[in-house]
């Protein structure tokens, strides 16, 4: 194999386009890909061509005929197109009207697909290489989906190479399919039956909501951890995404990252705190925290006898525009209401009504008040780091009497 000949084609499709090719970068890229991941040299070539061509702004052509070999990322909506690839996930059949779902990967990227059930197909498996031959490409909530018909033609290939998934920056999310390194930042309580485990993931660039649903060989991630997780769906909602883990390969890592802040602030009148604040029980089994009902029902784990005692405010906050859910731990509890933990606890075991003593208390403490607060916004919830009340001003009042027309007694 000469690399050579591979850097004078891809250098020559660049410099017919107009732009200069970076001989030493392509060489580089190439054994990079090569020998030290073991990609074949002619996925290889399509990789770096397909990458420099992106970072030009380059159009390598999108027509497309069923016998037209294509590299996953370079693959558009209503083709029809020839992809191989290995099978990185596998699901459980949704429809007894498709046979298979999950991803397909290559050297540039994953996509999600679908075989269907007339569709004559050899039994698929999972880290099995495949090539797809007159696959139909289409869009479901704004991610790419690969479709396998009755006219599409699947092999099995005798391929035994080494993916390497390229990781992509929180920030640069699109809905699809990606590899991401990140921070376990946050766990939330659970909001469905069949959830495992949901919360907030974080790295250099921004911070992305994930979920993880109860499935065999699903695992918890532990708060703090740092995982490189492999070919996770990405899903998107107004313009919001989010991680599935269920199809994904999670890799704990030693190490830390410095999490993007990702700060908003936020200030207005509190003028709502839900069901819920105040004094709460959670769930002392291991990894669960869970919130307790108030007969210590525990939504996983069913009734615990044990449980710790903490706090929280859910609440809204409106600054005469918009309103946005709020979300404040402990020491931000403890630091608007003065109610420590301890006396909130000494306060419902010593009170006829309990805990919603606790909740009373606190409600008129900081129920229509002014507040700033920071923190991060996730799905129109800000989850308050920092919070602190905004004092009255009465020359502020006036100002906005007079704007209004109205006059000052």
């Amino acid at each position: 194999m000469d690399i050579s000949q591979i850097v004078d084609r891809i250098s020559q499709k660049i410099e017919a386009k107009g732009h200069a090719a970076d001989k030493s970068k392509i060489e580089q890229k190439l054994r990079r890909l090569i020998e030290e991941f073991g990609v074949q040299p002619a996925d290889a070539e399509r990789t770096v061509l397909y990458d420099i061509a992106r970072d030009f702004g380059i159009q390598l052509g999108n027509a497309a005929g069923p016998g037209d070999q294509k590299l996953i990322n370079s693959v558009s909506t209503e083709e029809w197109v020839t992809i191989e690839g290995k099978i990185v996930a596998l699901g459980h059949s949704p429809s007894p009207s498709i046979a298979y779902s999950g991803i397909i990967a290559d050297a540039s990227g994953a996509i999600r697909f679908v075989i269907w059930s007339k569709a004559s197909v050899p039994v698929i498996k999972k880290d099995a290489w495949y090539r797809f031959e007159s696959a139909v490409v289409d869009e479901f909530k704004g991610a790419l989906n690969l479709k396998v018909h009755s006219g599409t033609t699947v092999k099995e290939l005798e391929i035994d190479g080494v993916l390497i998934p390229v990781i992509t920056p929180l920030a640069e999310l699109t809905a699809g399919v990606a590899s991401v390194r990140v921070k376990m930042i946050q766990e939330w309580d659970v909001t469905h039956d069949r959830m495992l485990q949901s919360g907030l993931l974080g790295d250099e660039t921004g911070t992305v909501k994930f979920v993880t649903w109860k499935d065999e060989g699903m695992v918890r991630l532990e708060p703090g951890m740092v995982y490189t997780i492999y070919y996770a769906l990405v899903d998107e909602f107004n313009g919001r995404h989010s991680l599935n883990l269920n199809t994904a390969n999670i890799l704990a890592e030693e190490g830390d990252i410095a999490v993007s802040s990702g700060a908003s602030t936020f200030q207005g009148a509190l003028v709502h705190i839900a069901p819920g604040s105040g004094l709460i029980k959670r769930c002392t089994v291991e990894g669960c925290n869970r919130v307790l009902s108030r007969q210590n029902y525990c939504p996983v784990h069913e009734m615990q006898p044990k449980f710790n005692y903490d706090l929280r405010i859910k609440g809204w906050l409106d600054d005469g525009t918009h309103t946005i859910d709020t979300l404040m731990q402990r020491e931000v509890v403890e630091s608007l209401t003065g109610m420590t933990l301890e006396e909130s606890r000494e306060l419902a075991e010593n009170n006829p009504l309990g805990m919603d003593e606790v909740f009373l208390r606190m409600r008129e403490k900081i129920l229509g008040r002014y507040l700033r607060c920071e923190g991060r916004e996730i799905d129109r919830r800000l989850i308050v780091n920092s919070c602190e009340r905004i004092h009255f001003e009465p020359t502020m009042l006036a100002e906005l009497l007079n704007r209004t027309g109205g006059e000052v007694s």
